[in-house]
């Protein structure tokens, strides 16, 4: 974060599938999803936070681990959260996506939820908002600082719905 003027100027970071990102500073984080789940966990007493972005509820379906997997990539964002300083009392959790977008992965999105919820009530964190499940996708943008989102709802999710726009090919 940087102050120009008077203003304040804050890190912006687009989170692809299979990432995750934690700012110690403000930082706009944005995500496109489907049937993909991004948990979004701000430290109420820091004033800092960060998201992930997972593609399926648990390690072991195609041979990996990696943070592609909710049941890695919750417990990594967590993780990363204590190493800056905060403390599991003060976190809470918001979670986006999961959506059945006729992607033929039939329940993943559901599943994606289940395993968020789950893994959030077994390490204590209070869930404080959500928006789940349905047939649309969703663009989020997700403020570090204050815990606000911003969700979008689309029919279809297309190329350039991602950040940074590519260029459409012709």
């Amino acid at each position: 974060m940087t102050t120009t003027n008077n203003a304040v100027e804050i890190y912006r970071y687009h989170l692809t599938p299979g990432n995750l990102f934690t700012c110690g500073q403000q930082a706009m984080i944005s995500a496109v999803l489907g049937t993909c789940v991004a948990v979004c966990l701000h430290d109420r007493r820091l004033k800092i936070g960060g998201m992930n972005h997972y593609l399926y509820p648990k390690s072991g379906f195609f041979g990996s681990s990696s943070n592609e997997y909710g049941d890695v990539a919750i417990p990594a964002l967590i993780d990363k959260l204590r190493r800056m300083g905060s403390r599991v009392q003060d976190l809470e959790a918001q979670i986006f996506g999961g959506g059945d977008i006729g992607s033929g992965w039939g329940s993943t999105g559901a599943k994606n939820v289940k395993i968020a919820r789950k893994l959030l009530k077994k390490n204590g964190i209070n869930v404080v908002s959500e928006d789940v499940g349905g047939f649309k996708g969703r663009r989020l943008i997700f403020h570090t600082g204050t815990n606000e989102t911003l969700v979008m709802k689309t029919h279809r999710i297309r190329r350039g719905d991602y950040y940074p726009y590519r260029e459409r090919l012709n």
